[in-house]
């Protein structure tokens, strides 16, 4: 098992693959760092050398913001939103989609679970 910035990436996997269980780092960012590494992107996390793994941990040291440092600017962002109540702190604050989305219908992961509000069933009329 080799480790990268501090996460265990599995072995079983393509060395591109196997980049992306790091936070921060997407398809396009893992194949950019293995090109600047110079890596073959689709050896297998089990044969890489460490000499490859010290060239890959040291372009990704260098060149990109990933786990650990990348959470708290992010978390840095949404308190700053928060802390001068923009429209957008506001929405991070009541746990409601901050980018526009409907929330009348879906917007189910945000809210949480459905709440049945009981009344609001039509009344049967009443024979006088």
């Amino acid at each position: 098992m080799a480790r990268i910035s501090g996460v265990t990436i599995p072995n079983d996997k393509q060395i591109w693959v196997a980049l992306t269980y790091v936070y921060g780092i997407g398809p396009k960012t893992s194949k950019d760092i293995l090109k600047k590494a110079e890596v073959d992107t689709a050896i297998r996390v089990s044969k890489l050398t460490d000499n490859e793994i010290s060239k890959i941990q040291e372009v990704i040291s260098n060149d990109y913001t990933v786990e650990g440092e990348l959470q708290r600017i992010v978390s840095g962002n949404i308190k700053r939103l928060k802390d001068i109540k923009s429209y957008r702190g506001i929405r991070h604050t009541l746990n409601l989609p901050t980018k526009g989305q409907r929330t009348k219908t879906n917007a189910r992961t945000r809210r949480g679970k459905k709440v049945t509000v009981s009344g609001t069933a039509k009344k049967a009329l009443a024979k006088t």
